[in-house]
C-alpha cells in the first residue's frame, strides 16, 4: 500500500514503520494518524512481520507534537472528538497490538509523539533524544493517553512535575526513571532495536500475544489482570507452540515454534 506520510518496510520477519514527514519533524496530523492506523493493523494481520519496530525519519525527531494547526480553532465538542477518535485510531490500538511494538526513539519526542512511543510496548532511545509533554503551555492537556500512560512508567510525582513544568528530559533521565528501556548512539539505535526484535522472535509469539494482554489488563478499570493471567495461561495449553516448546526442552533442542 502506498502511504504519503509513513514509510513501512518488512525485512526478516521485522516491519519497521517510520513516519516520514520531517520537514515538519514528523508531527501528528489527522492523515498520519489513519495511516499509522493502517499500516499497523496491516502488519499485525501478516503473517511475515513479527515484530513491529516505530521511528521518525531524520536525525531530529521521533515526533515532535501533534500538528497544532489542525486544532488551534476547535470547539469544546471537537477537542473531545479529536481526542477520543485519536485514542482509538492509534494509541490505544498500539498498546493492545498483539504483535510486539518497540519505539526507537530518535530526537524529539514531544506531545502526541511522547504519548505515541509510550503506547508501544517498550523504547530505546538515542542519546541525543528529549522527550516531555508540553502541552499545558499551549494551554490544554495532554489528550491522547498521556496523563494516563506517563504515571504508570515514571511514577505519579515525577509525570506530574513533566506535565505541569512542560518541561523535557534527556536520554538517560528517560533511562532512569523508567520511560526507556536502552539508550545508545543515533547510528547503534535501529540496530539495538532490530537486535531486541530478533530476541522476542526466538520465543513463542503466541505465547506473547497472550503475555500482552495479561500485562495491559493490570491497567485496565474493571479488569482484574490475575484473571486474565489465568485464562491466558491456560489458552497456551492448547497451542502447537506450547507442545513444541515443552517437547523441545524435554529433548534438549531449540524450539522451532510453528506460530500457532
Amino acid at each position: 500500500m502506498s502511504y504519503e506520510n509513513i514509510l513501512v518496510h518488512e525485512d526478516n520477519g521485522i516491519g519497521t514503520i517510520t513516519i516520514n514527514r520531517p520537514k515538519k519533524l514528523n508531527a501528528l496530523n489527522r492523515d498520519t494518524i489513519q495511516e499509522l492506523h493502517t499500516a499497523f493493523e496491516a502488519l499485525d494481520a501478516s503473517t511475515e512481520a513479527k515484530v513491529i519496530v516505530l521511528t521518525g525519519s531524520g536525525e531530529k525527531a521521533f515526533v515532535a507534537g501533534a500538528d497544532i494547526s489542525e486544532f488551534a480553532h476547535f470547539s469544546v465538542e471537537d477537542g473531545g472528538r479529536l481526542a477520543a477518535k485519536g485514542q482509538e485510531l492509534l494509541f490505544n490500538l498500539v498498546q493492545n497490538l498483539g504483535t510486539p511494538v518497540i519505539a526507537a526513539v530518535n530526537g524529539f519526542a514531544l506531545g502526541g509523539g511522547l504519548e505515541l512511543a509510550m503506547a508501544a510496548h517498550f523504547r530505546v532511545a538515542s542519546d541525543n533524544a528529549k522527550m516531555g509533554l508540553p502541552e499545558v503551555s499551549l494551554g490544554v492537556i495532554p489528550g491522547y493517553g498521556g496523563t494516563q500512560r506517563l504515571p504508570q512508567l515514571v511514577g505519579k510525582g515525577k509525570a506530574m512535575e513533566m506535565v505541569m513544568t512542560a518541561g523535557m528530559i534527556g536520554a538517560d533521565e528517560a533511562k532512569q526513571c523508567g520511560l526507556v528501556n536502552h539508550v545508545t548512539t543515533q547510528e547503534e539505535l535501529l540496530p539495538l532495536a532490530y537486535k531486541l526484535a530478533s530476541k522476542i522472535m526466538r520465543n513463542s509469539l503466541v505465547a506473547i500475544r497472550g503475555a500482552i494482554k495479561a500485562v495491559n489488563a493490570n491497567y485496565e478499570d474493571g479488569v482484574n489482570g490475575y484473571e486474565t493471567e489465568i485464562t491466558e495461561f491456560g489458552n497456551c495449553f492448547g497451542t502447537e507452540d506450547f507442545k513444541e516448546g515443552t517437547t523441545a526442552f524435554l529433548e534438549k533442542r531449540k524450539a522451532a515454534f510453528p506460530g500457532k
